[in-house]
């Protein structure tokens, strides 16, 4: 089953790329070429792979929350808006209090999972007491994070020049390490990556290991049957949307604190979205959604050289990545079609 998923994963990837080649032929271009610039674009220098697991570590964390609330029976539409919240707090936090380093950080990381766990427990009692879906619940909860960002920047932490941005992030409060940027040579890779990854361990753990983990698993899988086993499965409910929400949060704290170098107003971050298509293409494993984010930040981060050394638009890179997700949301036709193809390979035998 596990490789049943896994090759369905690289299927959706391979018949993405070959849609971007159809359409790069189509509007008059050589796809090898194309490839060729995208993938050098996200992987020829040490400077560009540190750019590409930059791109990739929100991606990684939104993957990995939505991969969790799957995994737990849910449907976390919200990473964008929990990661907004969660990048509200740690700029927040980063632009008020003035402490070393070493102590910053820390307090930004946690902030950014509270806000982004705050932003989890609303669709998460909704769900457990009145039912309400938390697709409804979390789309809603995107465009209240939206709006709430969207007045509170201008109104307490306005940057010098621009109302629709935030003062920048200090260095002491900074995910970037110099170091790390000199090993890169000057990329955008921060601290977040490394707690990306750490964090995905921890998850993979707390799912597969821990009795907390079987618990919401099998509050997921069959909400009476842990009902009549004497679970507390509204708690469980909750508690999974808010492990969701602080995954998301935290990955607000490595895109507006680490990535970037402030807060803008305006924007519904994408990664949020491209966290479902992870978690799909990862078939909502941890690792899988590593793996996945990976790939996405190599396709965000070479489309731009590729549309740079070639006539091809960087909006090819975009319709791959959406293809990618279209064949990894309808993976469950790609299964029974390798079912049926197995099962014909079978009776030919």
């Amino acid at each position: 089953m596990k490789n049943n998923k896994l090759i369905v994963g690289i299927i959706s990837v391979i018949l993405g790329l070959l849609a971007g080649a159809l359409l790069m032929t189509l509007i008059g271009n050589n796809p090898f070429t194309g490839y060729t610039y995208l993938f050098k674009g996200g992987l020829m220098s040490i400077e560009r792979v540190g750019n590409t697991l930059a791109t990739a570590t929100p991606i990684i964390l939104t993957g990995l929350s939505v991969a969790f609330a799957f995994k737990t029976g849910l449907f976390n539409i919200g990473a964008s808006g929990q990661m907004l919240m969660g990048g509200l707090f740690a700029t927040a936090i980063a632009l008020t209090l003035n402490l070393p380093k070493a102590v910053m950080l820390p307090i930004i990381i946690l902030a950014s999972m509270i806000g982004g766990g705050i932003w989890g427990i609303v669709p998460g009692y909704l769900k457990a007491k009145f039912n309400v879906h938390e697709v409804v619940a979390t789309i809603m909860m995107n465009w209240i994070a939206y709006w709430i960002v969207y007045y509170t920047i201008p109104a307490y932490f306005k940057g010098q020049s621009l109302e629709t941005e935030s003062r920048l992030i200090p260095e002491y409060s900074s995910l970037k390490l110099g170091w790390l940027t000199e090993l890169f040579n000057g990329s955008y890779i921060n601290l977040g990556f490394f707690i990306a990854v750490i964090v995905v361990i921890i998850i993979s753990v707390i799912l597969n290991r821990t009795v907390t983990g079987f618990r919401m698993k099998a509050t997921g899988f069959n909400k009476d049957a842990a009902l009549y086993s004497g679970m507390n499965v509204n708690q469980n409910i909750v508690l999974s949307m808010v492990i969701a929400g602080a995954l998301s949060g935290l990955a607000g704290a490595t895109f507006y604190v680490g990535y970037a170098s402030n807060m803008q107003i305006g924007i519904l971050p994408t990664a949020g979205f491209d966290g479902i298509a992870v978690a799909l293409l990862g078939a909502n494993n941890p690792y899988g959604a590593l793996a996945g984010a990976i790939f996405f930040g190599l396709l965000h981060s070479g489309k731009g050289f590729m549309s740079a050394m070639t006539d091809i638009p960087p909006e090819i890179g975009d319709t791959i990545i959406a293809t990618i997700i279209y064949f990894s949301a309808v993976s469950v036709l790609i299964e029974r079609g390798l079912n049926k193809l197995t099962l014909k390979l079978k009776e030919k035998k």
